[in-house]
């Protein structure tokens, strides 16, 4: 059943993130134009994240920082990044720099749900029980994508990658981990839908 599931749901991520691809076809390229013009480099950022079964692939994201902003700081953007340029704020804010990682669906790197992949540096801090989130192909959006959707607001002060290796990590991949464990297709799509309604809500953040 699990595999008849799996191949429902590959099916469901190719079919759609190629329709996707070919609808917003012209929102990409006035996104990517835009890009360009606001300031100097690539349109795409390309990212290392560590996939299904621990497996590293190139993430792409519409770029919303500076040029080389990887090499300038952290891997994780914390409140009031320097490093965002004026588009790149409204990208980020309407997760529109996300666009791009249904490249990675039809690729078969991720699917539309399922754990964030996350970056290698902080994959070695995971615990034996956290590795379990590794069994998943990540996605585009998930249930700790969804509640950690202002994330950026959280990390503040000096000990701001510290809160997240200890408190925000840990949390989302409880919250993806108890959530795989029992999705369905019917829940994705319920997913997806509230990812959707969402971009526009300005609820405030909490770390609860």
């Amino acid at each position: 059943m699990n595999s008849i599931a799996d191949g429902l749901r590959r099916a469901f991520d190719l079919i759609a993130a190629t329709v996707g691809l070919l609808l917003l076809s012209p929102l990409l390229i006035v996104l990517g134009i835009a890009i360009k013009r606001g300031s100097p480099g690539p349109i795409f950022y390309r990212a290392q994240r560590i996939g299904r079964g621990g497996r590293p692939f190139t993430l792409y994201k519409f770029r919303s920082m500076v040029a080389e902003a990887d090499k300038r700081g952290p891997a994780i953007t914390a409140a009031g990044d320097s490093r965002i340029t004026p588009i790149g704020h409204f990208l980020r804010r309407t997760k529109l720099d996300e666009l791009p990682q249904l490249i990675n669906v039809v690729k078969g790197e991720m699917s539309l749900v399922g754990p964030r992949p996350e970056d290698p540096r902080y994959v070695a801090f995971y615990t034996e029980s956290q590795r379990q989130i590794l069994a998943y192909r990540p996605g585009i959006t998930s249930a700790a994508s969804l509640r950690f959707r202002h994330e950026a607001s959280l990390l503040s002060g000096h000990d701001w990658e510290q809160i997240y290796r200890e408190q925000i990590m840990p949390s989302k991949i409880a919250i993806d981990l108890a959530y795989m464990a029992n999705r369905s297709i019917w829940s994705d799509l319920g997913l997806i839908v509230r990812t959707i309604w969402s971009t526009g809500s300005r609820a405030d953040p909490q770390l609860d």
